[in-house]
């Protein structure tokens, strides 16, 4: 009797693993494509080059962090850049730049697009 216990109580255990194991691999994984973009800064102003080469539409921020207390940080407006798209992101500081980047965000493209 406390055999067949056990063995139940380990296929259920199996049978638990495997049926986890198998919606974890079943489920399909969101594959993001990017813009890529190139930062450039002279003195106190930053511009982003960004180039889109994938299918997907790609939507775009350029981000700059003053050096100085004082100065307020930018961010810009988003620009969406679709298939082999191109766009230019600009903006400055009153003073010195401390720091640049662009946020990417994915845009779903509907099906009438």
């Amino acid at each position: 009797m406390r055999t067949t216990r056990r063995i139940a109580s380990v296929l259920a255990a199996v049978t638990l693993l495997l049926w986890t194991s198998r919606t974890a691999v079943s489920q399909p994984r969101l594959r993001v494509y990017e813009a890529d973009c190139r930062i450039a800064v002279e003195g106190s102003r930053a511009t982003a080059f960004c180039h889109n080469p994938y299918p997907d539409t790609d939507r775009v921020r350029l981000h700059i962090e003053c050096e100085r207390w004082w100065d307020i940080d930018v961010d810009s407006a988003p620009a969406e850049i679709g298939p082999a798209g191109y766009a230019e992101l600009t903006d400055r500081c009153w003073k010195e730049i401390r720091a640049v980047w662009v946020s990417h965000q994915p845009v779903r493209n509907s099906p009438g697009r």
